[in-house]
Formats: structure tokens, C-alpha cells, sequence
């Protein structure tokens, strides 16, 4: 997701060892005690019909069950975390697209649970969320992550974790982080690693927005241990992108009108084609981490795999 980063804003900086810090990012804020939870998923912004089975059948059962943990371990969440400096407890925290919340189960280590705000469209998400202990007293909040409740300047910190590679709008939803955040906020993006392997780089372009490796940005890689380092076979979670929010208020980056249409009928055919398509995709990349999870316990370390 590093180079929709950077296309379209209209100023971008470097910072040495922490990632970049975006200056041109931004929307028109919605009013944060506005309650978007009674919105039925067709007309909840950004949140159309294929979603919503898909979270409520696939991506709180096997999803969360089968795939993740061979993709977004502990040791990955807490690097990623580490790498946005998150050691204040009395921060403002928003942990967007937060799912079952296993980010956020890694943020309230550092921070008050009470000050940490957790954001899904997926209702069936949420409510798995809501029966964390830990997670009891944040605040929990079913809404858009390319239209976000929260008025301008008011998190010190940002989360877009575990989905910006499947957003019809990434570029938007980074330009809402930018004018929810305070100044001098931080925001931080987990994303993937682009395969070179071709078979890998193959089911990557079915599945997912992958960003490419050619791309010049700082950013710190994270991947499981097993892969010892290993990104050929492109990573779901491989790389944490930091940025600094330099000025308050919106950004001036202007964007047309959303690309997805939500109220657009789900056509059955293609919906099954799709979610065909991205099983096949989705399981290839399960049999990929259990390879490079056998070969390390087989391959003697300090060897190549």
C-alpha cells in the first residue's frame, strides 16, 4: 500500500529510520458521536453486500482461525508496534479496521484500553471483539475506514492494519488517517510485501493490492520467523509504514468520488467467481507459510531456504 501512499499526495517527506510522514493527506470529517451502527451493511458507506457475507462466513471463521496466524503472529504485531513508538498510556488511540482485534489485544499492552477506539464495518468482527476482556472498556465502533466518525485532530495515534490491501480506496482511507490524526500524530500502516516468485506473484495479483518491491520508501519489514528473512513468496503482512502528520487540519489532497458503488446489486455468478478465485488464492498462500514453516525446521539455520 506504500506507493497509494504516495500517488496523489501533493507533498511527501522521508524521515530517516521511521518511515514517511505524508503532507497531503485529508477528508471532510464526520460528527464522532454520530451513530452510524443502525446502518444496514448495503447503505453503510463502503460497506456493500459481498462484504458482508464475506466477513460473517469466511473471514471470522477461517479467516481469523486458518489464515492469520500463519501470516500476522505475535512477534510480528508487537515489532509492528514497537516500530510506531506506542509507549504512552494516556494516548488517544484509533485502531481502524481493527476485526477480531488481535492488533488491538498488542495495543492495550501499552496503552489504556479506555482510550483506545476500535473501528470495523463487519458487525459479526465486533461482536467477537466485544467479548475480549482486555478489551472491555474501548470504545468500539462499526463504521467506514474511507469515512471515518471522529472530528479533525483527534487521535494522537492511527492504526490501518489487517485490510488496507483490500480497499476499493486505500488512497482515501489514508487521507481520512491524516485528518483524524492531531498534529504531530502518528500514524501506522501494516501492509504486504510484493512476491518475485512467479507462481507466488501470480495468485498475489488474484488476491490482493500488493505493493511493489521497487518502490523507494522507508519502511521497517516484519514477516514470521520461519521465513528467516525470506520474501520471495510476497509477505500479507511484511512491511510497517510509520508517518508523522507535520500540520493540523484536513489535507489538501482532493479526490473525486468513491470508486465503489454499495448500493450496486451483488450479482450471484460473480460473487461465486470471486470468492472462488480468492479461496484458491487465499489457500495457496496458507500451503505457502506451512512450506516455509517445514523447511525451516528441516534446513539447518544459518543455511538459505
Amino acid at each position: 500500500m506504500a506507493y497509494l501512499m504516495l500517488s496523489g499526495a501533493e507533498s511527501t517527506k522521508l524521515i530517516s529510520g521511521s518511515g514517511i510522514a505524508p503532507s497531503g493527506f485529508g477528508s471532510v470529517g464526520l460528527n464522532f458521536h454520530k451513530s452510524i451502527s443502525s446502518l444496514s451493511p448495503a447503505s453503510q458507506p463502503g460497506f456493500n453486500k459481498e462484504a458482508f457475507w464475506f466477513y460473517k462466513f469466511l473471514a471470522t471463521t477461517v479467516y481469523d482461525h486458518v489464515i492469520n496466524p500463519w501470516h500476522w503472529t505475535e512477534d510480528m504485531r508487537d515489532n509492528a508496534l514497537e516500530h510506531a513508538d506506542v509507549y504512552d498510556r494516556k494516548v488517544r488511540m484509533v485502531d481502524v479496521e481493527g476485526g477480531a482485534a488481535f492488533t488491538t489485544l498488542g495495543i492495550v499492552k501499552h496503552v489504556d484500553a479506555k482510550n483506545v477506539t476500535i473501528l470495523d464495518q463487519s458487525p459479526h468482527h465486533l461482536a467477537k471483539t466485544k467479548q475480549k476482556e482486555p478489551l472491555k472498556e474501548c470504545k468500539i465502533i462499526e463504521g467506514d475506514a474511507e469515512n471515518l466518525p471522529f472530528p479533525t485532530d483527534y487521535a494522537d495515534h492511527i492504526f490501518l492494519l489487517e485490510g488496507i490491501e483490500y480497499w476499493p480506496d486505500p488512497q482515501r482511507g489514508i487521507k481520512e488517517a491524516y485528518r483524524v490524526l492531531k498534529i504531530r500524530g502518528k500514524a501506522c500502516i501494516i501492509g504486504p510485501v510484493y512476491p518475485t516468485f512467479w507462481l507466488s506473484r501470480f495468485f498475489a495479483d488474484m488476491w490482493m493490492n500488493f505493493p511493489k518491491e521497487e518502490e523507494n520508501i522507508k519502511l521497517k519489514r516484519i514477516g514470521p520467523k520461519w521465513y528467516r528473512g525470506v520474501t520471495r513468496h510476497g509477505l500479507n503482512m511484511g512491511c510497517s509504514v510509520t508517518g508523522i502528520k507535520p500540520l493540523s487540519g484536513d489535507s489538501p489532497l482532493k479526490l473525486g468520488p468513491k470508486t465503489e458503488d454499495v448500493k450496486k446489486p451483488v450479482i450471484p455468478l460473480l460473487l461465486l467467481s470471486r470468492f472462488i478465485l480468492g479461496t484458491i488464492a487465499a489457500t495457496y498462500y496458507v500451503l505457502v507459510s506451512v512450506y516455509m514453516w517445514i523447511k525451516d525446521k528441516i534446513i539447518p539455520k544459518g543455511i538459505p531456504i
